[in-house]
């Protein structure tokens, strides 16, 4: 009977692809981590900070919302922000879970020099669950140590007919494999492309599975690693997780379809480096945003506003889904500021004069203003 799993065929886990139908994406990738690299440096010592804050808080939250969890944002940021040493105008509590997911997520990224071990992983899976309460899950999860006998799968459909999606190896034998998995990580590993490294790490362990639960997270993490190692602090810019998540139908599918198929996994390594090209050309953008911030500021230093206009200006800066990326209508104005009609209409007048904004062709209740 031939292999069904990738796992069980004769030569696992001796990967292959394909060169040629890598080289171009990255090239490309390369290109942008460069390109990152030297805005970051244009930014302020506090600009980087909040940036680093901004994109490592992303990468923990939508991390977590791949497995269909939602966190208290401002909790997991006011645990970051204490260990970057950030100041928040208004931190929120702080919780076990919390404190947890920035340990795990820094030593991640900020500890690329320390061994991958079999004890930092449990350790990290124990960050991932603080204070579970065993008693009351559906079955137990063993927290901070190997999954059980049982099988691992990831099944859908009717319980009397159900799909198996996936099937990780058996456990007898798992610390054989997972030792095996280390030893390449920490040794052969470090001689191929950097951001191939990453990639066939994340496969690897995520076709493990080595745990009850939370192994999707683990696995971004230790891609997150593997990325921190190859590419000098550039990874603390950025979240790959992402640009998973805005595309997580494709990531489930593609893992399916690698997972199914041989050891040639040229169609994961091309998928994930797309991925990883969104996140870095997301970085850029919110980079781009900071400085011309920044030197929008720094032109209008002596401009004269009012408190509701320079809150509405820095939203129009902002840009992306916090900004309004085709410019404000008087309405938007009204609802943003808090002011009544008439106050938005005579702000919105005093910036256009004072050469803040610019009116977009269109008239009436339709007419838009955007920061000239």
């Amino acid at each position: 009977m031939s292999p069904f799993w990738i796992w069980q065929q004769p030569q696992w886990p001796a990967f292959q692809w394909q060169p040629d139908r890598l080289a171009e994406s990255l090239h490309q990738c390369a290109h942008l981590q460069a390109r990152l690299l030297r805005k970051v440096a244009a930014l302020s010592d506090e600009q980087r900070r909040q940036s680093m804050l901004d994109a490592l808080l992303q990468n923990i939250i939508t991390s977590s919302a791949i497995e269909g969890e939602t966190l208290n944002a401002g909790s997991v940021r006011s645990s970051l922000a204490r260990r970057l040493g950030v100041e928040e105008p208004e931190a929120s509590h702080t919780s076990a879970r919390s404190e947890g997911l920035a340990e795990l997520m820094l030593d991640a990224i900020a500890q690329p020099d320390h061994p991958l071990t079999l004890e930092r992983l449990l350790h990290w899976h124990e960050l991932l669950f603080p204070n579970q309460d065993t008693a009351l899950a559906h079955r137990p999860l063993r927290i901070g140590s190997l999954r059980g006998d049982e099988p691992m799968q990831v099944v859908s459909g009717r319980l009397d007919r159900p799909t198996v999606h996936f099937e990780a190896p058996p456990r007898q034998g798992l610390e054989q494999q997972l030792t095996t998995f280390i030893d390449w990580f920490n040794g052969d590993s470090r001689t191929l492309d950097p951001l191939l490294r990453a990639g066939l790490a994340h496969l690897w362990f995520v076709t493990l599975h080595p745990f009850d639960d939370g192994n999707g997270r683990l696995t971004r993490a230790l891609t997150d690693l593997a990325l921190a190692q190859g590419e000098h602090q550039a990874i603390r810019f950025y979240a790959m997780s992402a640009s998973i998540l805005d595309n997580r139908q494709s990531y489930y599918r593609i893992l399916e379809q690698t997972q199914k198929g041989t050891l040639d996994v040229t169609g994961w390594l091309v998928w994930f480096l797309q991925i990883l090209l969104a996140a870095l050309e997301q970085a850029l953008a919110t980079v781009d945003r900071v400085l011309d911030k920044a030197r929008f500021w720094q032109a209008h230093r002596l401009t004269p506003l009012s408190v509701e206009q320079m809150k509405v200006v820095n939203r129009l800066l902002d840009g992306g889904t916090k900004g309004f990326e085709d410019g404000i209508s008087a309405g938007q104005y009204q609802a943003v500021a808090k002011v009544s009609k008439a106050t938005a209409t005579r702000h919105l007048a005093d910036l256009l004069e004072k050469g803040v904004l610019e009116k977009l062709p269109g008239g009436g209740r339709s007419t838009r203003y955007r920061i000239l």
